[in-house]
């Protein structure tokens, strides 16, 4: 078949190689986002789909708006059979969906009616599911609401980050994108319809998220502190006023005022239960064990944590 790849983040590039590996399929055209200013410096910078479509010498177009009429000929030009968007990030009208003859799929890192929306992959370790997974879906006029294709499970592990889940269901993705591709070239697609009682519809995040609060059950501010690494990141404030940052925390015993220091080890008291602090990143530093932040920064019993 000849197709559509629309896509801009990272996740979506293991599902364009995989379609790019594969013998059955051609990729016609690549669209993606417009270079955005990126940095301190703000300079323009392709996203990583972008960046990765040239390094391969492929056909790219980025549409600031992809229902423009320009770019609808441009596409309606290419005679795809099939749509393919993973991370795209731009609402794609039914007179696109409608140039290909079987339409366009979608893969969300989700199991779908279950977050629905932004951010899947974090808020399911913020809400410590022991399962996540992945669907491949029509795309739908409503964000998220299309019919299943396809649809497979991941175990969720109590260390996952949103980092390295996010790199392990972008794989597991493209290799059930191949799986749906190929339904549709043999014309043996079973379509099942999302379970509207069963939908779950999540938001994006900010970075005041990260804020943490100490007032939290532990098992919660550890929860969140995997969901928002690398982005936005957990942070606090010092005894000193400085912003201090949280990457990895185990769960311990102990009860005191939330956020106080139960020891000279980062240990610290939330709204039930304890954490110890193990990854940090100070202001302007680069992550580090929590051990090496000590031997600069002592910190005392009873000190409080912002």
């Amino acid at each position: 078949m000849r197709i559509v790849f629309m896509g801009s983040a990272e996740l979506a590039i293991p599902s364009l190689k995989s379609i790019l590996s594969s013998s059955c399929d051609e990729v016609v055209g690549i669209v993606s986002q417009p270079d955005r200013p990126a940095g301190r410096k703000r300079v323009l910078t392709p996203c990583p789909l972008k960046a990765f479509a040239q390094e391969q010498n492929l056909n790219i177009m980025t549409p600031e708006k992809i229902g423009e009429e320009e770019s609808v000929a441009a596409l309606a030009d290419l005679r795809p059979d099939l749509f393919v968007v993973v991370a795209y990030g731009q609402y794609i009208p039914t007179r696109i969906i409608e140039l290909a003859p079987n339409q366009a799929i979608n893969v969300h890192p989700s199991l779908l009616p279950k977050y629905r929306g932004s951010a899947p992959i974090q808020w399911a370790i913020l809400n410590g599911d022991t399962e996540t997974g992945v669907s491949i879906i029509y795309l739908a006029k409503k964000m998220d609401a299309g019919d299943i294709l396809r649809q497979t499970t991941y175990p969720l592990g109590p260390n996952e980050t949103s980092l390295t889940l996010h790199d392990k269901l972008a794989n597991v993705g493209a290799d059930l994108l191949l799986q749906a591709i190929s339904d549709i070239r043999k014309n043996e697609v079973k379509r099942v319809v999302q379970d509207e009682s069963q939908i779950v519809e999540v938001r994006k995040f900010t970075k005041n998220d990260g804020r943490i609060d100490w007032s939290l059950p532990a098992s919660q501010i550890q929860n969140r502190i995997r969901a928002f690494d690398p982005w936005p990141g957990s942070f606090c404030v010092l005894p000193d006023g400085e912003a201090f940052k949280v990457w990895k925390a185990d769960l311990a015993m102990g009860n005191g005022s939330p956020g106080e220091l139960l020891d000279d080890q980062l240990l610290v008291a939330t709204g039930s239960d304890a954490l110890r602090l193990l990854e940090v990143q100070p202001l302007g530093k680069k992550r580090m064990l929590a051990s090496s932040f000590l031997n600069g920064h002592p910190l005392k019993k009873s000190d409080s944590l912002g």
